[in-house]
């Protein structure tokens, strides 16, 4: 959008994790980075020399963590950066920060947005780290209840030739989560009267079924469909998202975090793990509003992120035991292991 840009081919740079023996490498520079990670930070530095030579940026760099400053004093340094902050005419502050400073914020649920949503619930379109797939059954005569339906091609969010689906992507990343889809109605209500179709304009809260009883106005002419597939690729990203069963359990992870955030402040993190314990369900006890394993490693990720110093003890042991033997529990009862899990283990 035109506020966010995002570099999909650095998406697997993250700092080092500290290890068992202590905080990650000192402040040693390049040089003291896995050869692998070193080749990444040179990559980035290069791609962002190239992205501020084109916006003739003099940049000014900042940086929070240990990576952020290591990658800032390579930019700092490096030779054909040099050259253009002399002549660059406009300038900018660049800040750095390391990403596993910021956890929380990535595993948490407190967003009202349906871009968030969308990116977080649809499967990924093969090869590319931020889009989806946009099953586009809908659009055809072909009804089937195969949801990964092969034969025809899935829709995605990038729609660069299409305004109306530029303009509605925006609405899903800007607006809350209610007026973005309000905004994806009169999209369609707009593009349906444009092609004289028979659309009956409702007020009141919108629903997916409303949403896709308009998309179905389209369904059997052809130069409408052609018109406005970027818009109706976009809507149904959208009708999809809120009918997934991951959309109604956002509400239960938003609640639980609420409740962590008041319960840390009151007591130790051992009854914490304990309330989660009884949520932790083995797979042929599981519904669809269960948690999943996969949705538990969030939960872990988002309480250890917050809570800060944990003060350790006895209890907190025994009480980190018994949810290591429920996951472990729930991993040997999965019949078919996802492709994280399997990483995993």
């Amino acid at each position: 959008s035109a506020e966010l840009c995002l570099l999909p081919a650095l998406a697997a740079l993250l700092p080092p994790l500290p290890g068992p023996g202590g905080p990650g490498p000192a402040d040693g520079g390049l040089g003291a980075l896995p050869a692998e990670l070193r080749v990444m930070v040179r990559a980035l530095v290069g791609d962002l020399d190239a992205l501020f030579t084109a916006l003739g940026l003099r940049e000014e760099s900042f940086a929070v963590g240990f990576l952020s400053r290591v990658i800032a004093a390579e930019l700092a340094s490096y030779a054909p950066a040099r050259n253009r902050r002399r002549t660059a005419t406009n300038k900018a502050s660049v800040i750095f920060v390391d990403r596993t400073l910021d956890l929380a914020g990535a595993v948490g649920h407190h967003g009202d947005n349906l871009a968030e949503k969308v990116l977080s619930v649809l499967p990924k379109l093969p090869g590319h780290k931020t889009d989806v797939m946009v099953n586009m059954v809908e659009l055809t005569a072909l009804q089937t209840t195969d949801e990964t339906c092969s034969i025809i091609a899935p829709g995605c969010l990038a729609q660069p030739n299409d305004p109306a689906a530029k303009a509605l992507w925006e609405s899903f990343m800007n607006l809350k989560q209610k007026e973005a889809v309000m905004e994806a109605r009169r999209h369609l209500v707009e593009a349906a009267s444009r092609e004289n179709l028979p659309i009956k304009m409702s007020m009141g809260e919108v629903t997916p079924e409303q949403l896709s009883s308009y998309i179905q106005l389209f369904r059997n002419n052809l130069k409408a469909l052609e018109n406005h597939c970027g818009l109706l690729q976009l809507v149904l990203a959208a009708v999809q998202t809120l009918k997934h069963p991951q959309t109604s359990k956002w509400d239960n992870f938003l609640a639980f975090e609420r409740l962590l955030l008041q319960t840390i402040g009151e007591s130790e993190m051992p009854s914490v793990l304990n309330q989660l314990l009884p949520m932790i369900k083995s797979y042929n006890k599981r519904t669809k509003y269960d948690y999943t394993f996969e949705d538990f490693l969030v939960l872990l990720v988002y309480m250890y992120s917050v809570v800060g110093e944990i003060k350790s003890g006895k209890e907190l042991d025994a009480a980190e035991e018994e949810v290591k033997k429920a996951l472990v529990k729930a991993i040997n009862d999965e019949p078919q292991l996802s492709p994280l899990l399997q990483k995993i283990t």
